[in-house]
């Protein structure tokens, strides 16, 4: 068929496994290209492997360090009729890479929630690692199935306290508005906490430790996104920030838990970036284009494959590790600094409808966007009559 991207809302509803696959390759080239990850380990387990920060960690876990990985998605197969996901098609890129260069790549497609999953990865740590030496959690969903009692928790974009009025972008309309989001009750505070907070990787790591797959002096970490003035309403001081709170307090205590095998449990607070979960939040599609044109002139600007490649190098295996005051391996001082902030807070109160596209570097919002799906990738023919089904 002839792949054309198909975009409701703030999702593409198909998927180009030619563009998915160019995408993958080209954040393997850079990592190629970059000097050896020689301090990573070589048993690397990425749970949330297919997109966005989780893919582009086990690139740099493979083709920097040599790493043999093992990856946790939840990706739909694609059929004759019908597109697989992006994380499909770029998982069986990765794969594709992987053989070709000789490197181990396994990758268990499921509800990472699941105890199912879990059992299903640690009988594979088993067979062919033997123990793992870094784990990488990071899963993006809107809903969590409690493992043990059944119950389905949904998570939600809200404000805590009082409502909040402020600009945004509709990428659809192509229209810079305001718009004003309701607080939150204390059942939604709690059930975003059960969905994107700590719990589950505690889970998983209590589960690798009681197997005995996790090895002395193995590292953890799970991504977030923290955020400054501009964003705090939405995230740091709401729904999504008590979640946040939660996976620095499971870090905390994971530390405690696992100190007879020496853990290092980091949170990594990373840059704001288009992926599949931030192009959802309202104010972010207006926030990244801005700090996109500023970052990029900056010289600072950063995907997330150069952004996870500086974790692991900088922070992760690093001997002094930069961390925020919370003690989290800090990522994103680039665009949190003063005078980066400064920049983007200027042009948020400058920007109009009719002034957007010129203040805004929404092109590269946007052709990050269509990449997320294998589209608008140099030398690809959409045009071109492919074949949608693609395995691993």
């Amino acid at each position: 068929m002839v792949i054309h991207p198909k975009i409701r809302g703030f999702i593409c509803t198909n998927a180009h496994p030619v563009g998915c696959a160019a995408h993958v390759q080209q954040q393997i080239d850079y990592v190629k290209q970059q000097p050896a990850l020689n301090n990573v380990p070589k048993r690397v387990l990425v749970i949330g492997s297919s997109t966005g920060y989780g893919l582009a960690s086990r690139i740099n876990a493979a083709f920097g360090a040599g790493a043999k990985t093992i990856g946790v998605c939840f990706e739909k197969e694609p059929t004759e009729k019908r597109t697989g996901t992006a994380g499909w098609y770029n998982t069986a890129a990765f794969h594709k890479a992987a053989e070709k260069e000789g490197l181990y790549a396994h990758t268990i497609n499921g509800d990472a929630f699941s105890n199912e999953i879990k059992d299903q990865v640690i009988a594979k740590i088993k067979e062919d690692f033997g123990q793992v030496d870094l784990v990488i959690y990071s899963l993006a969903s809107p809903k969590r199935k409690d493992p043990v009692t059944g119950d389905l928790y949904s998570s939600t974009l809200k404000p805590i306290g009082q409502a909040y009025t402020t600009k945004t972008y509709n990428t659809d309309k192509d229209e810079v508005s305001e718009i004003t989001l309701e607080p939150a009750n204390d059942d939604e505070i709690q059930q975003t906490i059960k969905v994107m907070g700590g719990e589950d990787w505690e889970l998983w790591m209590a589960a690798l430790h009681d197997a005995g797959v996790l090895a002395d002096n193995a590292k953890t970490t799970a991504y977030t996104y923290i955020g400054k003035k501009l964003t705090w309403p939405i995230y740091g001081h709401a729904t999504i920030g008590k979640a946040k709170e939660d996976l620095d307090r499971a870090a905390a205590e994971m530390r405690t838990r696992y100190a007879g095998i020496n853990l290092e449990a980091y949170v990594s607070s990373l840059k704001a970036l288009v992926t599949q979960a931030s192009s959802a939040i309202p104010v972010m599609p207006l926030y990244i284009s801005l700090i996109y044109g500023v970052m990029k002139e900056e010289g600072t600007h950063e995907g997330c494959i150069e952004q996870t490649y500086r974790l692991l190098k900088d922070a992760l295996y690093s001997e002094n590790p930069k961390l925020d005051e919370a003690g989290r391996l800090f990522m994103n001082d680039w665009e949190t600094n003063e005078k980066t902030q400064a920049k983007v807070e200027a042009l948020w109160h400058q920007v109009t409808q009719d002034n957007f596209h010129q203040l805004a570097d929404y092109a590269g919002y946007h052709s990050d966007f269509l990449k997320l799906f294998g589209f608008g990738i140099e030398g690809v023919d959409y045009d071109a009559d492919v074949d949608p089904v693609v395995t691993w």
